[in-house]
């Protein structure tokens, strides 16, 4: 049996306070949570972590009431709101790699609604690290949510790196229904990079392009 060191042990008081459950005063459930199943936590870290959190544990509701209230996460899972959590809880801002590469795409969109720009920090670097043909167009979705600059250039250059793959998929096609304006962006300017590599090619990768999605 190992044990921690003194210095261990103090950084690992806030995730102690977690798991003990030690005076919580407001309780977390996720949307498909079951009945009375909830996450306890406490105000004062969430607070510390996320400034719409913040706003949220200020709310007269939450203030005034004597009894410990419920806040639900209704977009969330509770798998993955548990670990969203344990990352606010976490002294040294870090999240275990299996839990980030399992609810990455959560996290990062809980990221940005709660205004924790760490973790989105974290999230994206690991969507980026991800990025393959099978994925990059869910991920240039995702980085429309709000417009994310960096995650955006990334999936996009994977999305020129195998566009002959993936133009020929069901996802492109699907894609291009639910994204008619990104898709246009998208087909624009990769034909506008290959007519520079290959002058006056442009029209026949579109028509192959247009052939693909027929």
């Amino acid at each position: 049996m190992t044990t921690q060191s003194n210095r261990e042990i103090f950084f690992d008081g806030f995730n102690k306070l977690f798991k003990e459950q030690w005076q919580s005063d407001v309780l977390l459930k996720a949307g498909d949570s079951a009945m009375g199943a909830t996450i306890p936590a406490h105000k004062l870290v969430l607070a510390s972590r996320s400034t719409v959190l913040k706003k949220m544990m200020e709310s007269d509701e939450l203030k005034s009431s004597s009894k410990v209230e419920t806040v639900t996460f209704s977009e969330m899972k509770h798998e993955e709101l548990e670990a969203l959590v344990q990352f606010m809880y976490s002294v040294d801002g870090s999240i275990s790699s299996e839990t980030l590469k399992k609810h990455v795409r959560s996290l990062y969109l809980a990221a940005d609604k709660y205004e924790i720009p760490h973790l989105r920090d974290i999230c994206r670097n690991q969507l980026i690290s991800s990025l393959n043909a099978s994925n990059a167009l869910n991920i240039l979705e995702l980085a429309q949510i709000p417009f994310d600059k960096a995650l955006n250039d990334a999936a996009f250059t994977a999305f020129k790196n195998n566009k002959s793959i993936i133009a020929s998929s069901t996802e492109f096609k699907l894609f291009v229904v639910n994204n008619p304006d990104l898709s246009v962006e998208v087909i624009k300017a990769s034909l506008l990079e290959q007519s520079q590599l290959v002058p006056g090619c442009w029209l026949a990768s579109w028509r192959g392009c247009r052939m693909q999605l027929n």
